[in-house]
């Protein structure tokens, strides 16, 4: 298996080290949604993007004749990033003003988002000349055609994804498990917001590259096996992105040797651990 993967890396090496650091920032950051129980935040945010990348594939094959760029990744993830980023900040700020009544509205407003997503995303792609390959690129992508201005970019997003997380983890977990004592405490919202804003932002660069299936898994997933593994908030930060680095370089080992998509193996192989630290802790309990 090992020698088979260095083999293919001068063909596949871009794509992988392009999914791995996806990985590492998107668990990074999806720990602070597990630790508030806001899964269907993530979920419907992820959806926007898929919207998003619908809308721009069909403006492309529409605007194709004006040049390449319509067509390009660099147009798919500034779309869908955008379209990411407003339902991210839509949805804090729809919690924000009821705040009072435990998130009620920000689950509203992800279920609004989410849906009109799911239904947009649908409704564009039927008339989409590529049709079935569109779908599949929507939702479970391989990485393959990155390149190394890719790995430049997310490397470069998963240094700042770090770098904030490191720098404001103790007022993130604050705000994740009470915002009203992180308001008491002079813990400025506005960082919710930047969290909200660099969510959608981290999402809807990495969809284009790795489809829905993926980026949410990897997204929820590392911060679900943290919460089950780890004793303490603090050290899930820790172990989150490490959780998904490993489970996507696990998965890029198993699809090579079996021939599979790397993002279903990716996500597989988390569920699979999740599910063994579930019944671990709970083997424990007894």
């Amino acid at each position: 298996m090992i020698r088979g993967f260095l083999d293919a890396w001068p063909l596949f090496g871009d794509s992988w080290l392009s999914l791995w650091l996806i990985a590492l920032q998107l668990a990074a950051v999806g720990v602070f949604l597990v630790v508030r129980d806001r899964i269907f935040v993530g979920a419907a945010v992820a959806q926007s993007a898929t919207f998003g990348i619908a809308v721009a594939l069909c403006l492309g094959s529409e605007w194709s004749a004006d040049g390449s760029f319509w067509r390009g990744d660099r147009f798919l993830a500034l779309v869908a990033g955008a379209f990411a980023v407003g339902a991210s900040l839509l949805i804090a700020r729809g919690g924000g003003r009821t705040a009072g009544r435990r998130g009620a509205g920000s689950e509203a407003v992800a279920g609004f988002v989410f849906l009109a997503g799911s239904s947009g995303a649908l409704l564009v792609i039927a008339h989409s000349p590529h049709g079935v390959d569109d779908v599949e690129r929507l939702f479970a992508a391989s990485g393959l055609g990155a390149a190394a201005t890719d790995v430049a970019l997310f490397g470069a997003l998963a240094v700042l994804t770090l770098g904030l997380v490191v720098w404001r983890r103790r007022q993130l977990l604050l705000l994740a498990l009470d915002p009203v004592t992180a308001a008491a405490l002079g813990v400025d919202r506005r960082l919710e917001l930047l969290l909200a804003a660099w969510l959608g932002l981290l999402l809807g660069q990495s969809m284009r590259l790795s489809g829905l299936l993926y980026a949410f898994g990897c997204l929820v997933l590392p911060g679900l096996i943290a919460r089950a593994a780890c004793p303490a908030l603090l050290p899930m930060v820790i172990v989150a992105p490490l959780v998904g680095v490993a489970a996507s370089v696990g998965g890029a080992l198993v699809g090579q040797a079996g021939d599979f998509n790397q993002a279903p193996a990716t996500v597989g192989l988390l569920c699979v651990v999740l599910a063994a630290t579930w019944g671990v802790r709970a083997l424990r309990r007894r």
